[in-house]
């Protein structure tokens, strides 16, 4: 009689632990199931934009070969690099 006792403690208190491994696995899945949608979103849009970028390299490229590169074009990018770079920011004149 106590051998049966035993095993109906032990089946009562492996029943309880399954429904709880299962309950926390479950919502576990659930969780793992949302971040995976959102990074299958951000994927998409990294794929549009890299998509978008490409279209704009190559709208650049047909651009500069129609216009060529010009030695003022150049000398206008670089000016204009340089001179923000040594303004850097603004000084307060003193009286």
């Amino acid at each position: 009689m106590e051998d049966v006792l035993k095993m109906d403690i032990f089946f009562v208190i492996t029943t309880v632990a399954v429904i709880i491994v299962t309950a926390l696995a479950s919502v576990m899945l659930y969780y793992a199931i949302k971040i995976l949608k959102n990074v299958e979103h951000v994927s998409e849009r990294v794929s549009e934009e890299s998509d978008n970028l490409a279209a704009d390299i190559a709208d650049l490229r047909d651009h500069a070969r129609k216009e060529g590169l010009r030695f003022k074009h150049i000398a206008d990018l670089f000016s204009g690099i340089v001179r923000r770079n040594t303004t850097g920011g603004r000084t307060k004149k003193t009286k």
